[in-house]
């Protein structure tokens, strides 16, 4: 039986392992950040589903000792990141207890998720599980980031992409769906891109 595509290594996975870079994802982030230039100065950043630890490598090394980097994820790191900037916790995203020890390091100014759902091969089901999570990550979002901010978040494309997006213009200043070239051309993975964090609404 021949590989499938996810099971070869591609240019992207073969460039990771050359680098250093537990994921191939870590070319995504990079992409994204030329393309929006979310670092800019000293940066906070939140990395939620962080492992295997690719964006959070690329980000440590981004901000080059100054700023702070969280990150979270069931699963431990494929790293361990010698850097006195950073905080990881291994656990729930949902749990009251991991939320507090996140929302306490911030406001941030950059929220990231390239988080995704263990998937059934139902792709309906599959797409309802990405946009929980991605719900789940706006809500994070929304409490924890600097007015200006910005949040990038993996999504599975589907029928409630259009509404995510129309729901993030509420609170940011431009929001939009993009897809690195770094993705795999069979995914049906995106990322919903939201700069200008317009802040915390006033009750």
């Amino acid at each position: 039986m021949s590989m499938s595509s996810y099971e070869k290594p591609d240019f992207w996975a073969q460039k990771a392992k050359k680098e250093g870079y537990p994921a191939r994802s870590v070319y995504k982030l990079q992409e994204i950040d030329e393309k929006f230039h979310l670092f800019k100065g000293e940066c906070r950043v939140l990395d939620i589903g962080a492992a295997p630890g690719s964006w959070s490598l690329w980000v440590l090394k981004r901000l080059a000792g100054k700023g702070f980097l969280s990150a979270v994820d069931l699963q431990p790191l494929g790293m361990k990141p010698p850097y006195e900037n950073f905080f990881f916790v291994q656990g729930d995203l949902y749990a009251p207890e991991v939320r507090q020890a996140l929302l306490e390091r911030g406001p941030y100014t950059i929220v990231l998720s390239d988080a995704a759902p263990a998937t059934t091969g139902n792709r309906i089901v599959d797409q309802g599980a990405s946009e929980s999570i991605v719900e789940a990550v706006i809500a994070y979002g929304l409490e924890s980031l600097a007015k200006g901010g910005s949040l990038v978040i993996k999504i599975f494309q589907g029928g409630a992409q259009g509404e995510l997006l129309k729901t993030l213009r509420q609170d940011f200043d431009q929001a939009r769906a993009f897809k690195p070239q770094a993705c795999r051309a069979e995914s049906f993975e995106t990322y919903l891109i939201a700069t200008g964090f317009k802040g915390k609404t006033k009750e």
